[in-house]
């Protein structure tokens, strides 16, 4: 036994987070901490790490154990280089370790020269990441270590923890590290800490078994106790008769349901689709960008084209600072290439969820950040009060009117998500959404993206919510090779050039596999007429398609006359023959 948790409980002054829970961590444990946002996760490793101590119970530690700890706030009083702060505290017998730190701050994306106080505050956790691995305690307890990391430092830490001498606690958002990663599970829920000795896949399906017997254990509960109610109430005859022991196990029943703590609902996350835009959403050819550094320009993108069309999905991928933001400004309009073009399509109303969370008033509570002061918004053309809008987001009224400042991670995620889906938009920006957020939440923003019927321009680093979402992926190396591919991650990685021969891209063939460029021909009178004219035409033709189907849907189409039934379906066919054919002419036309 390395550290014990034992009996104890805690409460910030609401109901309680942890309630008489016991935990037990061996060496060579790797357990992943799961529950929903604000459940207590957090606290249970602050109670380990003994900066929070339990109103009841004990932390109990085995003879001369360490525990290292990552945080998800950054401490404000640290400073020196990176390297510096990741040696922090060692001896000068320790000074060996400078080797291993050097390698562990190269894995994480990191240089050791860069200064910690000039970092942003992902890469400063990144630093203290690399800091708690090299110290090497004997329990490792990491709040949202994946935070910031992108796919090839993700992917290293798996290895990594996977083979850890010592035991490893962790709280995680991301389910394919979990999975990875873990080999018990600990699920805070409702104030009880459920013990799994399972991997997450296991886990989900025994906790969907477990839930659905809690389910039917409550109904009959709650039967039993309408019918012990309705015996109290008879008439006097009963009640002079009436069990006395019965009478108290009814007052004992009334207690434990009031005591009883209902699972947390699931947020209604709801999409405000804007009007449609135009088919084409951005078309870039062969754009080129530079930054300049201390050694001279380096290029982030060079000679990337693509096509993306209303109702794409496209996920963006790639190292931290390869440029992966710095493309999608170039698309948007927000920078200017080097050279190339980008034309944008018509009627863009975009919605952006800022990735570094600069759209939340830090001074403001949760109310007046997403209502901006006023007690109603319009939402879907429905005036609805503020308070029950963040509902749908699980804010609580309490919690609605606290300041941002008082947030986890988890609800901060949310509070954006709710002042970004009261706004109409036909055009989603997401710079890395699911940090922190929990798996329920997860999944729903998954099934939301998937469904929403505009365009999705996704930066992650989470690789189940990619492959979950997007149609297509845009690898940013770094080096100036920007590529782009059919589907989701796992498609990615069999289509790589590592992995095949010729990567399938959507619209881009690999740099060395191109011809030599023929000059451009140039369109006559009449085909340019033609290209300016096909929009609107497929415009049309989009708008009566979608006229019919919405028709066809309708149960009562089904009782109309089988003449007019034929006719409807045979101009549904004639209208999708129709649209790809101006498809197929718009690209031969474009290229």
């Amino acid at each position: 036994m390395l550290i014990s948790l034992q009996d104890a409980s805690f409460t910030w002054g609401g109901p309680q987070l942890l309630d008489g829970v016991s935990l037990t961590i061996a060496k060579g444990e790797r357990v992943g901490v799961v529950g929903r946002n604000g459940a207590g996760k957090s606290t249970l490793l602050a109670v380990l790490y003994g900066e929070a101590v339990p109103d009841n119970g004990q932390v109990v530690r085995g003879p001369g154990v360490t525990v290292g700890r990552l945080v998800q706030e950054v401490p404000q009083d640290v400073s020196g280089s990176v390297l510096d702060v990741v040696l922090a505290g060692a001896d000068e017998s320790q000074w060996e370790k400078a080797q291993s730190a050097e390698k562990v701050i190269d894995k994480l994306g990191l240089s050791p020269d860069l200064r910690f106080e000039t970092l942003s505050s992902g890469m400063k956790r990144r630093a203290l990441l690399a800091k708690v691995l090299v110290d090497e305690p004997d329990v490792l307890l990491l709040d949202e270590p994946t935070n910031h990391l992108d796919i090839a430092s993700i992917a290293w830490l798996e290895r990594y923890l996977g083979g850890y001498a010592g035991a490893v606690v962790f709280i995680t958002h991301d389910r394919r590290f979990l999975q990875a990663v873990a080999t018990r599970i600990a699920e805070v829920d409702r104030g009880r800490l459920l013990d799994w000795e399972c991997d997450y896949a296991t886990f989900l399906k025994r906790r969907e078994a477990t839930l659905a017997a809690e389910e039917r254990e409550n109904e009959l509960f709650d039967k039993k106790l309408a019918e012990e109610e309705r015996w109290i109430r008879q008439g006097i005859k009963a009640r002079r008769t009436r069990n006395e022991g019965r009478v108290r196990a009814l007052e004992q029943m009334r207690r434990d349901r009031a005591a009883r703590r209902t699972q947390q609902g699931t947020a209604k996350i709801e999409l405000q689709t804007a009007e449609k835009s135009g088919r084409l959403v951005a078309e870039a050819k062969k754009l080129t960008y530079s930054v300049p550094t201390g050694d001279g320009p380096r290029t982030l993108i060079d000679g990337f084209s693509t096509l993306i069309t209303r109702g794409d999905k496209v996920g963006v991928i790639g190292p931290n600072g390869a440029g992966k933001s710095t493309l999608l400004k170039l698309l948007l309009g927000e920078l200017e290439p080097d050279s190339g073009t980008v034309r944008r399509g018509t009627n863009l109303q975009v919605a952006y969820f800022d990735q570094l969370r600069e759209q939340i008033d830090e001074t403001l509570s949760v109310a007046d950040n997403v209502g901006e002061g006023a007690d109603t918004i319009t939402v879907g053309g429905q005036r609805k009060h503020i308070l029950g809008y963040l509902q749908d987001f699980l804010f609580d009224p309490q919690r609605a009117r606290m300041p941002a400042t008082a947030l986890s991670g988890g609800e901060r995620n949310r509070l954006l998500l709710a002042k970004l889906f009261r706004r109409e938009a036909n055009l989603l920006v997401l710079d890395e959404p699911t940090n922190d957020l929990d798996q329920e939440t997860l999944e729903l923003l998954e099934e939301l993206l998937s469904e929403f019927e505009g365009t999705v321009l996704l930066v992650s680093h989470d690789r189940a919510f990619l492959n979950n979402v997007v149609t297509s992926t845009i690898a940013v190396e770094g080096d100036g090779t920007v590529r782009e591919y059919d589907g989701g991650y796992d498609d990615y990685l069999r289509q790589r050039p590592e992995s095949v021969t010729r990567p399938k891209g959507r619209r881009e063939p690999p740099a060395e596999s191109k011809p030599a460029p023929a000059k451009p021909k140039k369109l006559s009178y009449k085909q340019q007429r033609e290209l300016d004219a096909l929009p609107a035409r497929i415009e049309e033709l989009e708008t009566e398609q979608a006229s019919l189907q919405t028709a066809m849907g309708d149960a009562s189409f089904f009782k109309r006359s089988p003449d007019e039934i034929a006719a409807d379906t045979a101009r549904s066919g004639e209208i999708a023959e129709e649209l790809a054919t101006l498809y197929a002419r718009w690209e031969e036309l474009e290229a």
